[in-house]
């Protein structure tokens, strides 16, 4: 009678088990195919305003065809035991010609003295991403374009999009003749509002500088967008319909709002106030039913992707020097590109330590969870 009654209490016990399991997998499943299906919304919006420009359209076409191909790579590495991100952040120097206040590459002070990747090992390392399925590779740095061989790279891998977010003071006529021949290299201009906000925290004349470079992707027919800082201070200014109608008047096509976050100290001010925050979703349905554009918004509402999406779940981040991270605002790794394929690094304890605390990261006072729990972080490296 007693092996009996222990008989069903493990039966049960395994059962809640399974239970358990099938629906962690319903919720993940279910996460996943909400990622793609905002993947395949935002070219979808691409293809429907550039349809009177013939050759931006065909490439849109492609795109979303090969989004679908790379959707399905992703899933045969998850069935593999491999998470594989949409997204990867790749941050190809420390170097730029700007020193911005606030700036979360300037506040890490990773070391310039340390060897950057080269050129070879760049293209080893995106060969491989097109491999594992991921979509996008953002390009960011410092400055990227200090680094003017990348877009050549690029142009290498069409099944990948590339935005380039760039302060643009380094973008010349032939900076403008490559962009219009390698259409997956999306250039994003970083502004923080009209002329005052942005020469005060850029310098001045920057500004009206950018506005000239703008106009002139735009005549060359090159599918560009912008990137905001929403901070306190500016979030009413970059937000309202005027300003967003003069950008597009002036040819940008997808808009990057990004939420400040404070790495700096003495810069917690800038974040934005709960009150602001909380009408950022209602925002962006609202500027895409008025405006022909992409708009896009982080770390937007991770809880509807059920938490935290750093650490692989829903991007990743490369550092210059070839570490992988969980997220440009979380500089800890326990793997190098250098010393191990993508696929090999992927498969990190430390990453994954992160995704199944995913749950746990919620947004906090307006910054990255990771940052604000970094010495978590840091001792998941331990």
């Amino acid at each position: 009678m007693a092996d009996k009654m222990k008989d069903e209490s493990l039966n049960k016990g395994l059962k809640s088990e399974e239970e358990n399991l099938d629906e962690s997998l319903k919720d993940e499943n279910q996460y996943i195919d909400l990622m793609n299906d905002t993947i395949k919304s935002i070219f979808k919006t691409a293809l429907g305003i550039t349809v009177k420009n013939p050759s931006q359209a065909s490439f849109f076409l492609k795109t979303i065809y090969r989004q679908k191909t790379a959707a399905k790579t992703r899933q045969k590495w998850h069935e593999k035991g491999i998470r594989v991100p949409p997204l990867m952040i790749f941050s190809v120097t420390n170097q730029c010609n700007l020193q911005c206040p606030g700036c979360y590459a300037m506040a890490h002070e990773r070391s310039l003295k340390e060897e950057e990747m080269k050129p070879e090992k760049i293209k080893n390392v995106l060969m491989e991403a097109k491999e594992l399925g991921i979509s996008f590779v953002l390009l960011a740095g410092g400055e990227p374009l200090v680094r003017p061989e990348i877009l050549e790279i690029a142009k290498d891998f069409p099944q990948i999009i590339f935005p380039l977010f760039t302060n643009g003071l380094l973008v010349d006529d032939d900076i403008v003749a490559k962009l219009k021949k390698y259409k997956n290299v999306v250039p994003i201009i970083s502004m923080e509002g009209y002329e005052e906000d942005t020469d005060g925290r850029r310098g001045k004349g920057v500004y009206k500088h950018l506005q000239g470079i703008i106009r002139k992707m735009n005549s060359n027919g090159i599918f560009s967008g912008i990137s905001l800082t929403m901070t306190r201070s500016n979030f009413a200014t970059v937000t309202k319909e005027e300003f967003v109608q003069n950008l597009i008047d002036l040819g940008c096509k997808i808009f990057f709002f990004v939420e400040y976050n404070p790495v700096k100290e003495g810069t917690e001010d800038w974040v934005l106030t709960n009150q602001q925050r909380v009408t950022v979703p209602s925002l962006m349905d609202s500027l895409r039913s008025k405006f022909p554009g992409v708009f896009l918004a982080f770390p937007g509402d991770e809880e509807e992707f059920g938490g935290c999406l750093s650490a692989g779940r829903g991007f990743i981040h490369v550092s210059p020097e070839g570490n992988l991270e969980p997220c440009p605002f979380a500089p800890y790794s326990d793997t190098n590109l250098r010393d191990m394929t993508l696929k090999e690094a992927l498969k990190s304890d430390f990453m994954k330590k992160i995704r199944e605390s995913h749950h746990e990261l919620t947004e906090t006072n307006g910054g990255c969870a990771l940052w604000e729990k970094r010495e978590w972080v840091q001792s998941l490296l331990h």
